[in-house]
């Protein structure tokens, strides 16, 4: 490949560009090749060929082959696209090399358009070479342009524009862009030719119109510089934005694309479409928060004082938090560790985000990625599309104005890929405090710094979080509220923001604590207390109207009041069954939306020995039923021919909830060996634990949530894994006080428990 530097030529895509063989030899330091690859670079000052460096060319080139070869010693090299070029390597003997990438036009010009701007060109350059001698002999060559792009760097070497001028038309994504600036550095040449001659005569009596505006908006701008200067309040935008560029304390490839960019807003007509789209790009650029902020001493009292106003409860999370605050303060950062906050809805997760921004005097930033499916979404659309924005993480700087602030990401979980991209991917980058720093939005294209951004993340679930991107958080979790935490909530905070909320003063209704607690048994079914403040609102809004009708206040609200106020039915729960079936084992499970107990139901059918699983299971949770299978086979050999003979039909009610995970494993083993056994299990005892295939129970999660779920339902005896038992210190007693927890280590220790031992023969 052929590196050609270029000085004062007009270089463009779709011509040929003609250079002689010593010039070309002088240039590319090799004789040329036919076919040969050239990338063509406007060099921005001239240099002998061993002189230049990296810096001293323009981003953006051209790439050509060569086409011809003549006898008459020239080099013909038909370009055909911009390029912008990168990791330039300049060689002692004067050598280079380089990496390129095609750069997208915009053709935006009628084909109409485009003859008859040609033929008006081609009108103007006869007429004006009539004057002179030479005229018979260019005639043929301006008859012969068949492009405005031709004719513009043919005349190129003739013509009176600055080396900026020229690149600056390469620069145009637009092809009209491109056309429209070649015209007026053409009509403006021609114009300084003719000094003191009336203005020429154009088949376009609109266009020479343009071109006398263009001549006048020049003087203007002279005039308003005078006039700026003698009174700087006055100043125009640009000028606004030139004082902005010199004084904000952006770095340099930033300062660099706002002083291009404010050069081409100089040169655009302020009523073309390019002038808008450049002037909302500089507004939002030099817009955002730049300066970076000095630490601030954490005041770690402050911070814990503050968590535990806001929120009830979650002392591990707090703690943590804490923790990480403590560092922050010692290490004098404005971030640290990134945050996932992980639990079931309506835990406290954003609020908790919320309040580390109280507890830090920051400003609060929240970004909703649930249903994110667009990576542009996160890293922003670059400018050569139509209605091009920023992403979200950059946004959300820019609506705060700090550099600095908390920024809550929520629902990372939800995030999906598609054939826009990996959101999840780019996040990458913005949660990595080594890589942040030098963010790059496509819509800034230039680097920014995210690493003074507190960032904290939340999520349901980790389950469809990318591995490298949950390597780089930190896990924390946050379990689902107590009878008695909920309780405590509903009372400190959920009632008094109701009534606010709703217009009610303190003492216009009354809820006693045995209303509340049948509220939060009987009409909400979740971990967090999202359900419960909906319910309290419901009551406030049924007092408000109660008020505006003139009735007296206060209004007290009884148990038995519920469903009228609430206008619902309650919350069916799960409750144990009175009656032992063989077959049936109560199971404890783990949801979104806290704990419930689940009912395995196992049945034998004549058949061929197949195995037959209902209840929409995940495919862990059906590789678990296999597991139980064979392990009831081998645990009891002389009821194994039953398989043989029969179907096994395993079904987890309620059919139509999708159901998955390991911890089934014990129930399904235990649910199979009562029924070949023909022996019914004991309905108060429910059990947890995933089960090897050599018969070992291993440990399981979210046990709070399923103890929660035993005791709601009645349930009085709990086997789970010898290794969870350690998670009881972590449980508030108060959730367990009424169960029996048995810890077991195998299959064995279960079956014996529940009076299944292997050599009882039924």
């Amino acid at each position: 490949m052929f590196v050609l530097p270029l000085y004062d030529v007009l270089i463009l895509p779709g011509v040929n560009i003609y250079v002689k063989i010593s010039e070309f030899e002088e240039f590319a330091l090799r004789p040329p090749e036919l076919d040969g690859e050239c990338v063509m670079l406007t060099a921005q000052e001239r240099k002998p060929r061993y002189a230049y460096q990296p810096e001293d060319f323009f981003e953006i080139g051209v790439h050509g082959v060569i086409t011809d070869i003549s006898d008459e010693g020239f080099v013909t090299i038909r370009s055909d696209a911009r390029v912008t070029v990168s990791n330039i390597k300049v060689f002692e003997d004067g050598t280079m090399t380089l990496d390129y990438r095609a750069l997208m036009d915009i053709d935006d010009v009628p084909e109409g358009e485009r003859v008859a701007r040609l033929s008006h060109m081609k009108q103007v350059l006869l007429d004006f070479t009539k004057q002179f001698d030479w005229a018979a002999k260019v005639e043929p060559m301006i008859d012969g342009f068949e492009t405005i792009e031709e004719a513009g760097v043919s005349l190129s070497p003739y013509l009176t524009a600055r080396n900026e001028d020229r690149y600056n038309i390469l620069t145009y994504d637009s092809r009209r862009g491109r056309m429209e600036a070649m015209e007026q550095i053409i009509y403006e040449f021609i114009e300084v030719a003719k000094a003191s001659a009336e203005a020429m005569e154009s088949q376009q009596w609109e266009y020479d119109q343009s071109m006398k505006e263009q001549a006048l908006r020049r003087q203007i701008d002279v005039l308003q510089r005078e006039l700026d200067e003698m009174h700087p309040e006055n100043s125009s935008d640009l000028d606004a934005f030139a004082k902005k560029i010199e004084t904000l304390p952006m770095n340099d490839l930033a300062k660099a694309e706002a002083r291009k960019i404010l050069r081409r807003l100089r040169q655009e007509n302020g009523g073309g479409n390019e002038y808008a789209l450049l002037y909302d790009y500089m507004e939002y650029l030099l817009s955002l928060p730049w300066e970076k902020t000095e630490a601030k001493d954490v005041d770690v009292a402050k911070a814990e004082a503050i968590l535990n106003e806001d929120h009830y409860g979650l002392k591990k999370v707090k703690d943590r938090v804490i923790q990480q605050l403590a560092v922050m303060a010692l290490k004098k950062r404005q971030a640290g560790s990134i945050l996932l906050f992980v639990g079931a809805p309506g835990t406290g997760k954003t609020s908790v985000g919320q309040s580390i921004a109280r507890a830090l005097d920051r400003e609060c930033v929240r970004v909703s990625l649930g249903g994110v499916r667009d990576e542009a979404d996160i890293r922003g659309h670059r400018r050569t599309y139509i209605g091009a924005m920023a992403g979200r993480i950059i946004d959300g700087i820019h609506k705060v104005g700090v550099a600095n602030p908390v920024m809550v990401l929520d629902e990372v979980d939800k995030l999906s890929a598609s054939y826009n991209g990996d959101p999840a991917s780019a996040l990458l980058e913005v949660l990595d405090p080594e890589q942040n720093a030098n963010f790059v939005d496509h819509y800034l294209n230039v680097p920014y710094d995210l690493s003074d951004v507190f960032f904290v993340c939340t999520a349901n679930s980790t389950d469809t979080i990318p591995a490298p991107l949950l390597n780089r958080m930190e896990v924390i979790e946050f379990s689902g509220y107590t009878m008695n935490d909920k309780l405590a909530i509903a009372k400190g905070h959920l009632l008094k923001k109701a009534l606010e909320t709703n217009g009610l003063e303190e003492g216009d209704l009354v809820i006693p604590e045995d209303t509340l607690r049948a509220v939060i048994e009987d009409y909400t079914m979740e971990s967090g207390v999202r359900g419960l403040r909906k319910r309290i609102d419901a009551l406030c809004r049924y007092a408000a109207v109660k008020l505006a009708k003139g009735e007296k206040a206060p209004f007290e609200v009884t148990p038995a009041d519920l469903h009228d106020w609430l206008d619902m039915q309650p919350v069916l729960h799960d409750h144990v069954l009175k009656t032992a079936y063989p077959g049936v084992v109560t199971g404890l499970a783990w949801t979104q939306y806290g704990g419930d107990i689940l009912y395995i139901e196992t049945l034998l059918t004549k058949g061929s020995g197949k195995l037959l699983l209902t209840g929409k299971l995940g495919e862990v949770m059906k590789e678990s039923a296999y597991i139980a299978m064979s392990l009831v086979k081998a645990l009891y050999p002389e009821q194994s021919d039953l398989f043989k003979d029969n179907d096994l039909h395993i079904h987890v009610p309620d059919g139509a909830v999708p159901k998955d995970g390991p911890s089934a494993g014990i129930a399904l083993t235990t649910a199979i060996a009562s029924l070949v056994l023909k022996k019914g299990i004991d309905p108060t005892i429910a059990m947890t634990g995933e089960v090897s295939l050599r018969g070992a129970v291993t440990a399981i999660g979210g046990l709070q949530e399923k103890l929660m779920a035993a005791g709601r339902a009645g349930i009085k005896t709990v086997l789970i894994p010898k290794d969870n038992m350690r998670d009881l210190d972590d449980i508030d007693k108060a959730i367990y006080a009424d169960l029996e927890i048995v810890p077991v280590e195998s299959i064995k220790d279960v079956l014996k428990l529940v009076n299944l031992s292997e050599n009882d023969n039924g």
